[in-house]
């Protein structure tokens, strides 16, 4: 199994070390045909793009595509901000980006106060003092209601570590993402499936994608962890789009071209 491309990175335009040109180098170094950068949706309180800084990030994009030669994508990882499954990407931003990733964050502002108390305080209180086990119903309805209307609602790509800190139905999120043609991201930096619920993820049929979630160059395209998984559960290779020679075909990309 050889890594195609990695779509999710971070620089320091959120929380990452390393620069665009640097990830991109490192991208080249390791192979690969294609790096997401992918940092932090705006809405993201500690470590989220700023708008004013997206015309340098498409502009070090675009330079650092040309210099390595490697595809380099214009991207983010928009946070899903409430139930309704709002993001932090809107039309208004279509054109100045390349890849659409959505996940679940706990510290970002929020759509409305009631999905700060549903998800704030309930998934903190998860995580900080029953580590996740036995979550409430209402929780776990909650997230799954979030992750759907984030993918029915909007072009999105790749839902990034699915289930991280976000107690869901995973396999009603990864039956929607099929439906819709988004993919579930296999991520390399945290382990935010079990071996259980990635089977169940794998029973509906929706194709995935391997990412790193690179903060540091280093990191690119390392997928070592995220393999051990995948051998374990026996997901078939040719579910996974971004090896093997293979690249995906984005939902984004397609919307914006009418399709």
């Amino acid at each position: 199994m050889i890594l195609t491309a990695d779509y999710h990175t971070h620089t320091p335009y959120s929380h990452g070390k390393n620069t665009v040109l640097e990830n991109a180098e490192a991208a080249k170094e390791k192979g690969l045909k294609a790096i997401g950068i992918t940092d932090h949706g705006f809405s993201h309180l500690a470590f989220g793009l700023k708008r004013k800084k997206v015309p340098d990030l498409i502009r070090d994009c675009r330079e650092a595509e040309e210099k390595t030669g490697v595809k380099v994508l214009v991207g983010m990882e928009s946070n899903i901000r409430g139930i309704s499954g709002l993001t932090d990407i809107q039309p208004k931003d279509y054109d100045d980006f390349d890849l659409f990733i959505a996940g679940k964050h706990v510290l970002i502002s929020y759509e409305t106060f009631s999905d700060f108390r549903s998800y704030f305080l309930g998934n903190l209180f998860e995580d900080k003092f029953k580590k996740g086990k036995n979550p409430p119903r209402k929780l776990v309805e909650y997230n799954t209601k979030a992750y759907i209307a984030a993918i029915k609602n909007n072009p999105v790509d790749i839902i990034s570590h699915l289930g991280y800190l976000c107690p869901c139905n995973v396999k009603e999120v990864a039956k929607c993402a099929g439906d819709y043609g988004t993919y579930i991201e296999l991520n390399s930096k945290k382990t935010h499936l079990s071996d259980e619920e990635l089977a169940e993820v794998c029973d509906t049929g929706v194709r995935f994608v391997i990412d790193s979630d690179a903060h540091s160059k280093e990191r690119v395209g390392d997928f070592a962890s995220v393999k051990e998984q995948i051998d374990r559960v026996g997901v078939p290779s040719e579910r996974i789009d971004n090896i093997d020679g293979r690249m995906p075909s984005f939902r984004f990309e397609r919307f914006k071209n009418g399709g």
